[in-house]
């Protein structure tokens, strides 16, 4: 059977050719690259372009082949959080947003002010996250902020995901605003109790609509049976099969507009142990303003690099000179280093009665067994796995992945395209990441 995905970026559009072998595993027959058109108006003219170029490479004619299709074209959807407290309610709220293609631009801890609600209004989100309190618990200022985003009126869908005890009152007050309310499971039910798949799943959910709005989507849409998913959701999913199939995991994705880091591990029971709050096993961050095309300048503005600042002129969404290339490398490696510290757990030193105590606030990467980099700039460019290698470090400052993580560049850019297959096919897919590292040169 073959198989034919299509992923529209930001910057970068590409098709993936498969062939799904008997064996039960997918072959990677052929592929084709070239720049998304969102400027055009029309992101089909660069899936058009990508046929080409794969239709040139390809070894045979595809029969009748099954469409898969994934984008972030759009890019993602705009989110503010409203929670009660930041280390439960507003925390546990933006893991879920982040688990599903949401960029968040604003959170809030408490009772909003009009501050925060001005903020909200220019924004302008695609969607508001309103939680708080465990269940049965705090009430007032959770009823209190619904009625100030009420009172904002329907500039966005609302996805409550707090207290149970007050869902009534909370229906009520957005129903007579003629705001559309969606309920989830409370993402924070009890005290270190995290609940973040149900709300992650409606993200996911409203920003597969959101992604078809991208000019020239819909009719991308019309090839494939199968949901369009958002990247990151496609991503998400293959590192999951990934630590089935071969243990625990970390990727990196760098992309032209955001950089993705996603880790499927428990962690070492060294550093777990001293968790201030429950962490995900599977967790993804998006780093919204570390993209080395879109959003280049904001990490130069991180570096404040004198020198660089002299090179954005060679910067280009599809590198091909030495210096153009430099660029990009050197964008990379600061948007690799950023993300991980933000993704990663942090140690530090507290002090009690009995005396100083280390603890950690985040994620414990330091048992994860593989590093894979994805997306174009970590793919297409040559010293991915030194800048990927760089950041195994161990516990530190961050429980960063120790310098025995073997390290694996996803060189034909094919994580991405199956994860879009994984949710048809998730046996296929573990064998084939299994034949996958098997044949591979692992750093």
């Amino acid at each position: 059977m073959d198989i034919l995905t299509l992923e529209v970026g930001s910057t970068i559009t590409k098709a993936n050719a498969f062939a799904l072998l008997p064996e039960g595993r997918f072959e990677h027959v052929a592929q084709g690259i070239a720049a998304t058109s969102i400027s055009s108006g029309d992101v089909g003219l660069g899936v058009e372009s990508a046929l080409a170029v794969l239709n040139e490479a390809l070894p045979r004619a595809l029969e009748d082949p099954q469409y898969f299709v994934n984008s972030s074209a759009a890019g993602g959807l705009r989110m503010t959080v409203h929670g009660l407290t930041f280390n439960m309610t507003a925390r546990a709220a933006r893991e879920a947003a982040l688990g599903a293609g949401a960029i968040i631009k604003q959170i809030t801890a408490g009772a909003l002010d009009e501050y925060d609600l001005a903020e909200i209004k220019e924004i302008q989100p695609n969607i508001i996250l309103l939680a708080g309190g465990v269940d049965y618990g705090e009430k007032r200022i959770v009823v209190q902020n619904a009625k100030s985003i009420a009172s904002l009126g329907p500039i966005a869908p609302v996805i409550y995901a707090g207290n149970i005890a007050i869902r009534a009152q909370i229906k009520d007050i957005f129903e007579s605003a003629g705001i559309e309310l969606m309920l989830a499971e409370n993402v924070f039910p009890a005290v270190d109790q995290l609940n973040i798949e149900p709300v992650r799943v409606i993200i996911h959910e409203l920003f597969n609509k959101h992604i078809v709005h991208a000019p020239g989507m819909a009719r991308l849409s019309e090839l494939t049976q199968a949901p369009v998913l958002p990247t990151p959701g496609a991503v998400l999913l293959a590192a999951k099969l990934f630590a089935e199939a071969l243990g625990d995991v970390l990727v990196i994705d760098v992309g032209g507009a955001t950089t993705d880091v996603h880790s499927v591990t428990e962690g070492s029971l060294e550093w777990t142990s001293r968790l201030t709050d429950p962490e995900p096993v599977v967790k993804r961050t998006v780093e919204g303003d570390l993209g080395v095309f879109v959003n280049a300048a904001n990490i130069l503005a991180l570096a404040n690099d004198p020198e660089w600042e002299a090179e954005m002129e060679h910067l280009m969404a599809m590198p091909q000179t030495e210096q153009e290339m430099n660029l990009t490398r050197w964008l990379t490696k600061r948007a690799v280093e950023t993300a991980i510290r933000r993704h990663a757990g942090q140690v530090s030193d507290l002090y009690t009665p009995s005396g100083k105590i280390k603890i950690v606030r985040g994620k414990d990467l330091t048992a994860v067994q593989w590093l894979v980099g994805t997306g174009g700039a970590l793919t297409h460019l040559s010293g991915g796995e030194e800048i990927l290698r760089g950041i195994c470090m161990g516990a530190g400052q961050h429980l960063l992945p120790t310098p025995e993580t073997k390290v694996i560049i996803d060189e034909s850019y094919r994580f991405s395209a199956l994860g879009t297959l994984a949710h048809h096919y998730p046996e296929e897919v573990k064998a084939t990441f299994a034949h996958w590292v098997g044949h591979s040169d692992v750093g």
